[in-house]
């Protein structure tokens, strides 16, 4: 089960999100898992809780700060509204709280889903610290040419019956990742968008996310 945390904000104050541990007291890798525009919802604490009996220490934070669209519009409003640059920031203060985890190996990755995914991309780009990203069928608003600085290992997953986190841009962001020499596996699934949310049977894939889960925590134990 997660737990709720608070930890500090660079820019001043607390942040919160919700925490999960691996059994025991053994130290183990760190994971930053970034929530789609639903928010901090059970199924990104779910996520979490899968991570954790993975072998990982994993942090959502809540990027929305209590809040919890109950409608595509809603949700799409808060994310259009979402100062990413403060965003980035917090998934910054996420990577130092778990880098100084009682528990931390002192190795934090990020992953995140639809709009997790694609600041899941820009941490990459921005965040120092990580060891390891993984973005799930998220496009962030850069330039194509800042893909080329990318240095962080990054293994992406999206779906190739998606109009909006297209498959072919995707394929176009690992050649410009390469181009620069950076590492980046991509997986296109015969699927839709978000399918990965278990919670949603009208988009949930289950055969692509069984093999995307193997691939991610195989990915993560290699980095972490």
């Amino acid at each position: 089960m997660t737990t709720q945390v608070k930890f500090a904000s660079k820019a001043g104050g607390q942040l919160e999100g919700a925490l999960a541990e691996p059994g025991g007291t053994g130290k183990a890798g760190t994971l930053v898992v970034i929530h789609e525009w639903w928010g901090l919802s059970d199924h990104v604490k779910a996520l979490c809780d899968r991570f954790a009996q993975a072998g990982f220490i994993a942090l959502a934070p809540d990027l929305f700060h209590g809040g919890r669209p109950t409608t595509q519009e809603q949700a799409a409003q808060m994310m259009t509204q979402l100062d990413r640059k403060k965003a980035l920031g917090e998934i910054s203060d996420a990577t130092a709280f778990l880098t100084g985890h009682a528990r931390s190996t002192g190795k934090v990755a990020v992953t995140g889903f639809c709009m997790g995914g694609a600041l899941t991309f820009a941490a990459a780009r921005f965040v120092d610290g990580l060891a390891a990203a993984v973005p799930f069928y998220g496009l962030p608003d850069m330039p194509m040419d800042e893909y080329a600085k990318l240095r962080v290992p990054l293994q992406a997953h999206f779906a190739r019956k998606d109009d909006w986190a297209k498959a072919s841009t995707a394929e176009e962001i690992q050649r410009k990742v390469r181009s620069g020499g950076g590492q980046m596996d991509l997986y296109v699934y015969e699927a839709g968008h978000a399918f990965m949310r278990a919670t949603e049977p009208q988009v949930y894939d289950a055969p692509s996310a069984k093999v995307a889960w193997e691939r991610t925590i195989e990915f993560l134990k290699k980095h972490l």
